[in-house]
């Protein structure tokens, strides 16, 4: 029911809140009271739990903050994880390249055995200019009068190719994993019940070696 006063404005009917009736019971799940705490009967079991509208307002805030920090930390994390599947989904496409690059220069026309840690050349043959060849010689030795040049790839020790452009790379890629093996090598384990104590020895080995 509205009336309004002498200024003309409206004003609307108070109504009170029943403090008996909290609505906030689908967001906050209270704990079932004991009316006999260690076996001892309380006086007045109901005057020791009762609570008042404003302190299920207050825990109504503190559940709401908590789902939208559960929330906040659960989307950062799966954002990371959705971060780290596309890096493993190029990672597996490069893998999946280099394979067939792979299988397509041990495929290609060649007529001696092919060394590991040797550098080929891909050429275009003359007679089938739609085919491709690999030689030991290089575009300098042949000259002008050598056959059209495609590409130049080291085999390496695993039976794979790498470009010549990512010769120095691949070559300090390798250098790495033979040092990071041969570190290995030397480390001693103290068995001890503790994963700290293993960590503990690789740092050890690492300063020794710096």
């Amino acid at each position: 029911m509205t009336t309004q006063d002498e200024r003309g404005f409206t004003k609307t009917e108070l109504v009170m809140f029943n403090p008996q009736a909290p609505n906030f019971q689908n967001t906050v799940n209270l704990v079932e009271r004991d009316a006999c705490p260690g076996g001892y009967q309380l006086v007045d079991p109901d005057a020791s739990g009762k609570k008042t509208q404003m302190d299920l307002v207050e825990l109504a805030e503190q559940v709401q903050k908590a789902d939208e920090f559960t929330r906040a930390t659960a989307g950062s994390k799966l954002t990371v994880i959705a971060e780290q599947v596309r890096f493993l989904q190029e990672q597996a496409r490069k893998v999946l390249e280099d394979a067939r690059l792979n299988a397509l220069l041990h495929k290609t026309s060649c007529n001696f055995k092919k060394v590991p840690g040797k550098t080929y050349y891909v050429y275009k043959q003359r007679k089938h200019p739609d085919q491709e060849m690999i030689s030991m010689i290089s575009p300098q030795e042949w000259g002008a009068a050598g056959p059209e040049f495609v590409a130049a790839y080291r085999l390496e020790h695993d039976m794979s190719w790498t470009p010549e452009k990512d010769f120095e790379r691949r070559g300090n890629e390798i250098m790495l994993v033979n040092k990071i093996l041969d570190t290995g090598a030397n480390v001693q384990f103290n068995f001890l019940p503790s994963q700290y104590q293993a960590g503990k020895a690789l740092e050890d080995v690492r300063e020794i070696k710096d």
